[in-house]
């Protein structure tokens, strides 16, 4: 978050994201603004949840039911987190700022959002197919050789998002923070998504029926393997850059280290947690629960800001914030999965839809409420 007034197209980014920037090296008025927001809780988080699960809700469901709405409305959110990542980190919501007043730049910023997730939804479809087919995208069942986004596609989004919280967030966005928001956003995320390209190409070893007209593609990880990779990395991002916001990291004064030591323990960290459990739990398995873990620490950490907690030491404090993110997890998989169980979803597995209701309904809505939306119209007096 810019300090008030400074955000524009030509601005220039702070060092350091402030999401991870230790609090005394904050802008004054952007740490005043923090103290303000996390004094107003729990009731701002409660109050957030106003807009924040009618929204999960309708992308879980709006689309005639849970099924239809998986298969349609869960890739176009999907493509939609890069986006939402440059307007959020990057631009600090530009282009919505410089062209409405506040309480409708964050309504525009969504529809921005949303509109470059359906553009990238058929770059995915592109690269997937070599082609691109609107039926494919949003019909949930496509004539044969329509090429469908779900799930072909879904290892690109994956793993251009995962790439761009490891760039943006890990790795401090260096070094193209040296230049303006919106060329530095930009280049941002070309650099996830070239990652993504590489990935599909080269790791994810896909076959789809010939009927789907998508493209097979041979390498060492299966797309529901690379999944799981991803997503697991994606808990460690959440864990350390969302609910402990940089630390221990955050402590190392020279950049060089830090980042070195921060990437290779996300890295190791999502890969060794990944190798571990999938010898005794599928990959679907390891999705949801990593996907309800990270839904969980975006309403913990990100909603709440971690503030429903006691009086206790620094230490104690970010061990009883992870504890508050698992146990939310837990009731997240346990809730959503018995419910999916009530459902035919026919070629769908039920895993498919708790991971769906937990990252592309329920963060996706965190996300545009808290960092893109800035918490409007509950808290009006933050920049």
């Amino acid at each position: 978050m810019a300090a008030p007034g400074e955000v524009s197209a030509t601005a220039a980014l702070p060092e350091r994201p402030v999401i991870s920037t230790p609090s005394q090296d904050l802008h004054p008025a952007v740490r005043a603004a923090q103290q303000r927001s996390v004094a107003r809780q729990p009731w701002l988080g409660l109050a957030g949840l106003l807009l924040v699960v009618p929204v999960a809700v309708a992308l879980a469901f709006a689309l005639d039911g849970p099924v239809r709405s998986l298969l349609v409305i869960g890739p176009l959110v999907t493509f939609s987190l890069v986006p939402t990542a440059v307007v959020a980190f990057w631009w600090e919501d530009w282009p919505g700022t410089a062209l409405a007043p506040r309480w409708l730049a964050g309504w525009l910023n969504t529809l921005f959002i949303l509109a470059a997730g359906v553009g990238l939804t058929f770059l995915g479809q592109f690269i997937a197919g070599g082609g691109v087919d609107p039926r494919g995208v949003f019909d949930p069942n496509p004539p044969p050789g329509s090429l469908p986004t779900f799930p072909g596609t879904l290892p690109i989004a994956g793993a251009a998002f995962t790439a761009m919280l490891q760039f943006t967030l890990v790795n401090e966005g260096w070094p193209l923070r040296k230049l303006r928001r919106v060329p530095g956003g930009l280049l941002a995320g070309l650099v996830a998504w070239g990652a993504a390209v590489l990935i599909y190409y080269f790791v994810v070893d896909v076959h789809p029926p010939a009927s789907t007209g998508l493209h097979t593609e041979t390498g060492p990880m299966s797309g529901a393997a690379l999944g799981a990779l991803t997503v697991t990395v994606g808990a460690w991002q959440t864990w350390l850059y969302v609910t402990w916001r940089g630390w221990p990291f955050n402590l190392i004064k020279r950049r060089w280290l830090r980042l070195l030591v921060a990437n290779a323990t996300v890295a190791v960290g999502g890969w060794a947690t990944y190798t571990l459990i999938h010898l005794a739990v599928s990959p679907g398995k390891i999705i949801a629960g990593a996907a309800a873990f990270i839904a969980a620490g975006l309403v913990v950490s990100m909603l709440f800001e971690n503030a429903v907690r006691p009086h206790i030491t620094a230490v104690m404090d970010k061990w009883l914030s992870v504890l508050t993110v698992s146990a939310l997890a837990v009731v997240l998989y346990v809730v959503l999965t018995a419910y999916a169980r009530t459902v035919e979803f026919g070629r769908v597995e039920p895993s498919e839809f708790v991971v769906h209701g937990c990252l592309n309904a329920l963060a996706f809505s965190v996300i545009t409420h808290v960092a893109v939306g800035r918490r409007w119209p509950f808290a009006r007096d933050l920049p």
